[in-house]
């Protein structure tokens, strides 16, 4: 077992990852309508094509990935790619200088900018997490400890982006403000993954002896059952989970009429994920990595049901309400990334070929396009009920987003359950592999 602190210091880069990423789930389609005064569908349709050509560009930094040399190259690629990838994310809350169409152009440009960016250098990291260590309870360990520093960056974004960016931005709350987040979160971001590039070593992990065109890449994970259930079951939980997140701050503003305290919301339940991770990898040592997925999902799927049942209209009973619900979804998360690289070493039981790069490229790709999906629910559910920002909605407006939240996420936990089913990585099954590949 490779020693706790080494992969305790690799793990800590997710913090840097999810300052941009928590910023973009969190904030971004918030920013375009609320502070560019963007449309919602307009929003929605710019959020989709960005995390669709995301997913794209995961793939391919993937696919790449794997038919490179091993050793030090993922290192180097963090290294070379943290500057960038921090420039990019404040080009991307760059106000427009003109309006009308070239200004959305800008802003679509920036965000595909920042997209590709990340891909680049997330993808490279996401694969070191399959050489780092080959055995599956250093594995579940790395993906919660990620976790943990990814949440502490949620609760960062989430409390500090207003009143920081307030600060630097002179006392403005608009525009400005989430610019001057973006540049102090990129400045951070950059010196981590500095930190994380010049360190890393992998271990005795053996690296993929053949370099796979995409075509045999694809084919391969293809036949990966495991890949494909997995993955599958993991886009159905993502569209629930994404529609439930992005509707926070729309429903503290519109049906509360407190903003602020959707802020605080989102600030606790990424406190709440922090809290709630060792306590799901406390479970999946005593239950297995695949049944927690039932159990979290059937939990989520309960509060979502007392949600469609009872309108809450009381600001702290909504934050009371999301944090319980936020401390089960930490838990589908925490599933998918222990499950995830030990879909490897299924693959290549199966097929006789290895791959990484593609396995994590491919998965981001579907990430994305879930979280394209669910944006697009929002945007156009939303639209379709007659959503202006910045005034006050009807009640017949408000009762089609109120269902918009609760009924899409429900429908989609459900069919994640069902698509995990027929997963194979049943409590052992990634251990007997790995004996039977070293001929154990």
């Amino acid at each position: 077992m490779i020693r706790r602190p080494r992969l305790l210091l690799f793990a800590f880069g997710d913090f840097a990852f999810n300052l941009y990423w928590q910023s973009i789930m969190l904030f971004l389609l918030f920013y375009y309508t609320e502070a560019l005064n963007l449309p919602v569908e307009t929003a929605a349709t710019i959020y989709t094509i960005a995390t669709i050509w995301d997913g794209i560009a995961n793939f391919v930094a993937g696919t790449l990935a794997d038919r490179r040399e091993a050793g030090r190259h993922y290192g180097k690629v963090l290294m070379l790619g943290s500057l960038p990838l921090g420039i990019a994310c404040v080009l991307t809350y760059l106000p427009p200088p003109v309006s009308g169409f070239w200004g959305i152009a800008f802003v679509l440009a920036g965000h595909l900018l920042f997209r590709t960016a990340y891909a680049a250098v997330n993808i490279p990291y996401l694969a070191m997490s399959a050489r780092i260590s080959s055995d599956s309870k250093d594995r579940a360990f790395i993906a919660g400890m990620r976790m943990l520093f990814g949440t502490l960056a949620w609760i960062v974004v989430a409390r500090g982006t207003v009143p920081i960016g307030a600060w630097l931005g002179g006392g403005t709350v608009e525009a400005k403000a989430y610019l001057g987040a973006a540049i102090l979160f990129a400045v951070v971001g950059t010196a981590i993954l500095l930190l994380i590039g010049a360190s890393y070593r992998e271990a005795a992990v053996s690296p993929p002896t053949q370099r796979p065109s995409i075509a045999a890449s694809l084919r391969s994970l293809a036949a990966n059952r495991a890949f494909v259930t997995l993955n599958l079951a993991m886009m159905a939980m993502i569209v629930a989970v994404t529609v439930l997140n992005k509707s926070v701050l729309y429903y503290f503003k519109y049906f509360l009429g407190d903003e602020d305290a959707g802020q605080t919301a989102l600030a606790w339940m990424g406190l709440v994920s922090a809290v709630a991770v060792p306590a799901w990898m406390f479970l999946q040592r005593r239950i297995g990595t695949r049944a927690l997925w039932f159990l979290a999902a059937s939990l989520c799927m309960a509060g979502l049901v007392v949600f469609a049942s009872i309108r809450i209209d009381r600001a702290g009973v909504m934050q009371f309400y999301l944090v319980a619900m936020q401390a089960m979804i930490v838990g589908l998360h925490f599933v998918f990334w222990a499950m995830l690289p030990n879909t490897i070493e299924y693959g290549e039981r199966t097929t006789g070929l290895r791959v990484e790069g593609a396995v994590f490229g491919l998965a981001a790709l579907l990430q994305r396009i879930a979280i394209g999906i669910a944006t697009a629910i929002i945007g156009f559910g939303f639209g379709s009920a007659g959503y202006v920002a910045n005034v006050h909605q009807s009640d017949a407006t408000l009762a089609i987003m109120r269902w918009t939240i609760a009924i899409a996420p429900l429908g989609f936990l459900a069919l994640s359950c069902a698509l995990m089913l027929l997963n194979p990585l049943g409590r052992g099954a990634h251990a007997r592999i790995v004996r039977e590949m070293e001929g154990g």
